[in-house]
């Protein structure tokens, strides 16, 4: 697909540098040159009139004084393209007083967060509601950082003997002190499917999503299975559709928590479907001049793609007819 890497969280070529990790960023991370990114609580630190600016500060910013209880070391994402390191801290043991956190962690969590002593501008934001705005290079950091944290949130013992394991390599491994076992960080494959038949695609709605959302069917990879056989079997197994031709478009980091979802195409064996309600609430074929509708915010049912989403990309790139 020509256009595969203007998708949201990729493209920007990012030097990662994986032969600095481990003492060489350490000693990297006390250069006065270097800077970082900041995360509270899965949310990244932007700024600007619309949030759309991955904000950066010296290693030694006062803020980082939050990143306590227990010491959460820095993570090494790689170098500019002067040569500056680049960094992430997470601050999430910071406490914030008097302001909104009813919606951390929902669906969608329009809420913003402010620490006292950032200019007024920079603020917490969720990278969902903010990734469409960031340049390349700023979303594919904040995917990065935001996925590594994640993993490392979520895998803090070790999986041979329980033990908990350390923070190593720059954040890019985790070992443990008691086995000896080496942990690194883990990414769960999902494909994404734009299946059509005709002039329509195939759309569904999973319990629980707010009003008129709809998106393509999705699921993750089983062992043993190639991305064709993974779309195969999802779309039978949600929708009752069998699926002949299937090919790969685009690919899409997904930190939320740690997926990357192949973007693929399929052409439909029939039109007729049968929802697995413990998959899906609603699935159901729409034309091309109804998406036109979806898009334009005037269909009666369907609300638009959430803008970033690889969902979004590859229905856009549909309409278009810029697949190939």
């Amino acid at each position: 697909m020509r256009h595969a890497e203007t998708v949201t969280f990729g493209g920007s070529s990012l030097n990662r540098a994986a032969e600095l990790r481990g003492s060489k960023a350490k000693e990297l991370a006390k250069n006065e040159t270097s800077c970082t990114m900041i995360l509270w609580r899965g949310k990244v630190l932007l700024s600007g009139q619309n949030t759309d600016q991955l904000v950066q500060v010296p290693m030694d910013h006062p803020i980082l004084d939050e990143a306590h209880s227990p010491p959460v070391p820095p993570v090494f994402l790689g170098l500019s393209e002067d040569g500056t390191a680049l960094f992430a801290h997470d601050i999430s043991a910071w406490e914030p007083e008097a302001q909104d956190l009813t919606t951390l962690n929902q669906f969608f969590d329009p809420s913003v967060q402010h620490h006292p002593i950032l200019a007024k501008d920079h603020l917490f934001v969720e990278l969902r509601a903010a990734m469409a705005r960031l340049s390349p290079r700023d979303a594919e950091l904040s995917a990065t950082a935001r996925a590594i944290y994640g993993w490392h949130k979520s895998h803090r013992f070790c999986a041979a003997c329980g033990s908990e394991s350390r923070m190593t390599m720059s954040g890019w491994q985790r070992d443990c002190p008691t086995c000896n076992t080496s942990h690194f960080p883990r990414t769960d494959p999902v494909v994404i499917m734009l299946i059509t038949h005709g002039n329509n695609v195939l759309m569904g709605r999973s319990p629980g999503w707010p009003e008129g959302m709809y998106s393509l069917l999705a699921g993750f990879v089983e062992p043993g299975e190639t991305l064709e056989a993974a779309v195969r079997r999802e779309v039978v197994e949600e929708a009752g559709i069998r699926v002949g031709a299937v090919s790969y478009l685009a690919s899409q980091p997904w930190p939320f928590p740690s997926s990357l979802m192949f973007g693929c195409k399929g052409t439909a064996l029939s039109e007729d479907i049968t929802v697995d309600p413990n998959e899906l609430e609603d699935a159901l074929w729409v034309s091309r001049e109804e998406m036109l509708d979806v898009f334009a915010g005037t269909h009666p049912v369907i609300k638009p793609a959430r803008k970033g989403a690889i969902a979004h990309f590859l229905l856009r790139n549909w309409l278009a007819d810029s697949l190939d």
